[in-house]
């Protein structure tokens, strides 16, 4: 694997934004420092493996593509390893035809692997792929190791990370659907049977099985999937709260912009520009997974709101995506996703390419879309120019420098849906409550002030259109002429 280039922390302080600093230095004191040991002598191994930095050696297979798509996926795998607060040691790419249903790289390559491992003096070995209980069980038994794969490393980034209640209940209702299959009986042929057994002893019976009860693999299955039941209830009735308040904003008329992307794109970095949010905004992957909305209000006058999502990932885990549905739905609800890319990422069309998969899957790839490139500070002049002939309509900012931020929000404004109905009306002065709901929700195009109250030309929602036709300057015309 090619050299990586280690992770450079975000400066405390951006220019007139917020970056969220109490959070983001709270998580970073809690971050486990390489060196230090703190174990006790009976310290068992689980409990010492959660006090030091794992050591780890990354494993890819590849497929299909080319060796610099592959190498790609092992960095990326590399900077999720980090963010989960590994050491990566190695990294090893195995050329097949597609992973080995038994050892995912092969019986041959596994004594390789399970040499690099001892020379490095690792602890786990992380797979690029999501594997199967056999596929994990054979390379545990033959490396000594602990094996975990793609999917289980970004749980556990998830579940470092998400603060609020229904972030953290989604994440453990993901990780409840990945572990479920992959639970492992006692020994290993044999499942320890305390039951089930009857008078004749019945199918797995025998000396030394029989017994009252049930298997305790049986017995935690039924756990898990009772603590999965409970967990989809709650995310239900938190889901009942999102959408009742998005619901009160489009009774109100209020456009909604998404801000999805990759991971560490930038997203919370563009929301603190565009709003003042004061998200946390650190360079790690998956740094901020519960969605904020914030208001933000256009230059004639009108209000909308600005959304960051949880960011993606190539082969996001699918456990991720039914889990964060009725997060992700506020994508699906918006009226523009703002679709922001990494300019200094050395594969952007594969990041456009695995977005615009997770937005199928929740049915917002047919929304309008306004393709952002973030970091233009930070990227060569040759990968611009590519960019730019690669989308021509796309915006190019930093939100670091807050270059090309003016230009974002005038697209922005351009493409917030218009008001559908036009209205001419006088409305009294005792009504300034009615020309402001005017000025947050609808499109002026002229005002001036008459002896009678105030004059607006505007496009407004039904809804406000029917509350200023008593107003209307027609309507009260044609009253006049029919009084006469």
């Amino acid at each position: 694997m090619r050299d990586q280039e280690s992770f450079v922390p975000v400066e405390d302080e951006l220019d007139d934004v917020t970056t969220g600093e109490m959070e983001l230095s709270e998580r970073q004191s809690l971050r486990r420092v390489p060196g230090l040991s703190t174990e006790l002598t009976d310290v068992t191994e689980v409990e010492y493996r959660q006090l030091r930095l794992e050591r780890v050696v990354l494993v890819g297979v590849w497929t299909e593509g080319t060796i610099a798509d592959a190498e790609n996926s092992l960095t990326e795998l590399a900077a999720l390893a980090e963010t989960a607060g590994s050491q990566v040691l190695e990294g090893l790419i195995q050329r097949r035809t597609r992973p080995d249903p038994a050892t995912y790289i092969g019986r041959g390559k596994v004594d390789d692997l399970g040499a690099v491992v001892l020379s490095t003096g690792a602890d786990t070995v992380i797979c690029d792929g999501e594997l199967s209980p056999s596929q994990l069980r054979n390379l545990e038994q033959r490396t000594k190791v602990k094996v975990v794969d793609r999917t289980a490393l970004i749980l556990d980034i998830f579940a470092q990370h998400a603060k609020s209640k229904e972030g953290k209940a989604q994440v453990e209702l993901a990780q409840l659907q990945y572990l479920l299959p992959r639970l492992r009986g006692w020994g290993e042929t044999l499942s320890r049977q305390t039951g089930g057994s009857g008078r004749g002893g019945g199918a797995g019976g025998g000396v030394g099985v029989r017994g009252p009860g049930e298997t305790k693999l049986e017995t935690d299955r039924r756990r898990i999937r009772h603590r999965i039941s409970r967990l989809r209830r709650e995310i239900k009735n938190m889901r009942t709260v999102r959408v009742t308040k998005r619901a009160r904003r489009t009774r109100n008329s209020i456009p909604a912009v998404a801000i999805a992307g990759y991971t560490n794109a930038g997203k919370s970095s563009l929301l603190n520009r565009l709003t003042d949010a004061g998200v946390l905004v650190e360079n790690a992957l998956f740094a901020t997974l519960d969605p904020t909305t914030r208001k933000a209000t256009a230059s004639d006058g009108r209000v909308y709101t600005l959304s960051d999502t949880v960011g993606f990932v190539r082969h996001l885990p699918h456990q991720i995506v039914e889990a964060f549905r009725s997060t992700l739905e506020e994508v699906a609800e918006a009226d523009l996703v703002v679709h922001v890319v990494d300019g200094t990422h050395p594969d952007p069309e594969e990041q456009v390419r695995a977005v615009h998969e997770v937005l199928a899957e929740v049915s917002a790839d047919r929304l309008p879309e306004l393709l952002v490139v973030n970091k233009i500070d930070a990227a060569d002049e040759d990968t611009l120019l590519r960019l730019k002939r690669l989308w021509p309509d796309a915006i190019f900012v930093s939100a670091y420098s807050g270059r090309g931020i003016e230009d974002l929000r005038s697209a922005i404004e351009d493409r917030l849906p218009q008001p559908a109905v036009e209205v001419r009306a006088v409305v009294p002065y005792d009504r300034g409550d009615l020309v402001s709901r005017v000025h947050r929700t609808g499109e002026v195009l002229s005002t001036s002030h008459l002896p009678e109250g105030t004059l607006l030309h505007v496009r407004v929602g039904a809804e406000l259109a029917a509350e200023l036709a008593a107003f209307d300057v027609e309507r009260q015309g044609q009253a006049a002429g029919s009084r006469s």
